[in-house]
């Protein structure tokens, strides 16, 4: 299982957020360049659609496919009653033909992304990864080298942390926590739900890069 909440960040306000995380993390960040390939199953495999993202970390010197299955969110009350949703989700590593197999299998392209920015890994009450990232789409097939903005000069910031059934109360807490100290620069909630920029945002900024440079100086 994961714990996972989204938002958007306006372009220029990325150095600033960038800061702020290397702040409260204390480590160094990982340059992400990841390609990924969403299939869907054909009708051969079930009347219930399954889901599929090949994922591929360019910016690694050797790149390794990493198959990733995301299934349901947790529902009833007490899933309403939290701001991060909780769901299933299975992760493997794969081999550079792990494409073809799908294929074979009976999968079918769905669409393609390039995914350009930045994670952070830490432990802050639990394990987090926080990553900042332009949403790119392929114009041809797996031309990663052509792609373009789907939202020009806004960026997507996801957090998550991995979880199980004994312990999501508290990585649900811990990841909430951790999110309060974004909250004047980006709105954080659930996949799905737009909450928009923060108003905030542009004075947020604006302290955080005079503190750094305050700080380099």
């Amino acid at each position: 299982m994961e714990c996972v909440v989204q938002g958007i960040i306006e372009t220029q306000h990325v150095e600033a957020l960038e800061i702020l995380l290397q702040g409260l993390c204390g480590v160094r960040r990982e340059n992400l360049r990841l390609h990924e390939i969403c299939l869907k199953s054909g009708p051969n495999l079930g009347a219930v659609a399954s889901e599929v993202r090949l994922i591929c970390n360019l910016e690694q010197t050797e790149p390794t496919w990493t198959v990733r299955h995301i299934g349901g969110a947790m529902r009833g009350a007490g899933a309403e009653q939290i701001s991060v949703l909780v769901r299933t989700m299975v992760e493997s590593k794969a081999s550079k033909n792990v494409l073809r197999l799908f294929y074979a299998l009976g999968y079918k392209l769905d669409h393609e992304l390039l995914r350009v920015g930045f994670a952070f890994h830490f432990q802050r009450g639990t394990q987090i990864t926080v990553t900042v990232s332009s949403v790119n789409k392929m114009l041809q097939l797996h031309a990663t080298d052509e792609a373009v903005p789907v939202t020009p000069g806004i960026q997507l910031v996801e957090v998550t942390a991995p979880a199980t059934s004994e312990n999501y109360t508290e990585v649900v807490a811990a990841v909430s926590s951790f999110c309060e100290y974004l909250a004047p620069l980006l709105h954080l909630s659930k996949p799905g739900i737009s909450t928009g920029v923060v108003p905030t945002a542009a004075a947020a900024a604006a302290s955080l890069m005079s503190d750094g440079e305050e700080l380099s100086s």
